[in-house]
């Protein structure tokens, strides 16, 4: 198997370990590759069609939240900006819809048959994002559910706080989804065959050697992780790592995050010894890349490696 830096091409990338940093947009990336190059995918994809537009990531930067939502504050300590997902309406959600499409579209050829993609969500746009990756070609498979006490939802109708002080817009979440899809098997082949050509088509058992589970308690991001990569959409290793383990069901291959951010699946896919690739648009997210994957890899967490 060629070495993941011939997948590089002309952009700007950095080899960290057996893994690869590389700026660029994620659909000209994806377009570019060989046919089943991947092994599976992992990311947390831009979700808000106005948030992650360049000008309000910069309002976010500075401080002046845009679109972005503001948390309230709790034991003293300053929360990140979230994006308002509720504030999209039908012409940015038929936007989102088309989004996920092409992205499975895209991402399709690049992917081995069977190789599996790990999505992450939230309650507010999962039915319709889910819907658009099966729509762009790929099998739904299911949901893992982060268990995590976000700080989603809860709060009063707003300018009606006090006239409605017994009144929540939406529930307070208390869990995230992870939307599961794979590359569907060519005709009639079994997950045995796929496993024996492909090294694909199933998930990898827990290191104790019991299944895989659709339900896994998490934490919130610890701060030393946010101390490390200041992103807003930070996940922590804790979960990255058991999910990054499962998408190769044989332990080899390569993995890919087209969304990298600051890093942080590329750090798991390295703490676990897998072969893995980022890909990020943004250059001051991927300078913090940079930075943040060999801090992030290095540190302990509670899910055994092997």
């Amino acid at each position: 198997m060629p070495a993941v830096e011939s997948l590089a091409f002309h952009y700007r990338h950095k080899s960290i370990g057996k893994s690869l940093l590389i700026q660029a947009d994620a659909f000209d990336w994806l377009s570019g590759l060989p046919p089943e190059s991947l092994d599976g995918m992992v990311f947390d994809p831009p979700y808000g069609v106005k948030e992650y537009k360049p000008e309000q990531i910069e309002k976010m930067r500075a401080d002046d939240a845009g679109i972005w939502r503001i948390p309230p504050h709790f034991d003293g300590s300053l929360r990140a900006p979230l994006p308002r997902f509720t504030a999209l309406n039908d012409a940015e959600r038929e936007t989102l819809r088309r989004f996920f499409c092409d992205l499975a579209v895209t991402a399709i050829p690049a992917l081995k048959p069977g190789a599996h993609i790990f999505m992450a969500s939230n309650a507010f746009l999962s039915q319709l994002v889910f819907g658009a990756m099966v729509e762009g070609g790929l099998e739904f498979r299911t949901e893992v559910i982060r268990l995590v006490q976000t700080l989603r939802g809860g709060d009063r109708p707003k300018l009606g706080e006090k006239e409605f002080p017994g009144v929540c817009s939406l529930p307070r979440g208390g869990y995230e989804p992870w939307g599961v899809f794979r590359k569907a098997l060519p005709p009639k082949m079994t997950v045995r065959e796929c496993l024996k050509i492909y090294g694909t088509g199933a998930l990898r058992r827990r290191a104790d050697g019991n299944p895989f589970c659709d339900v896994i308690p998490s934490e919130r991001t610890p701060k030393r992780e946010k101390d490390i990569a200041p992103h807003p959409s930070l996940k922590p290793q804790s979960i990255l790592r058991q999910l990054v383990r499962a998408v190769l069901p044989l332990g080899k291959g390569v993995i890919a995050d087209p969304f990298m951010g600051s890093g942080s699946t590329v750090a798991a896919a390295e703490a676990l010894g897998y072969r893995s690739i980022g890909v990020e648009r943004d250059a001051d997210y991927y300078r913090m890349a940079k930075r943040a994957v060999p801090a992030l890899m290095a540190l302990h967490s509670g899910e055994p490696p092997d």
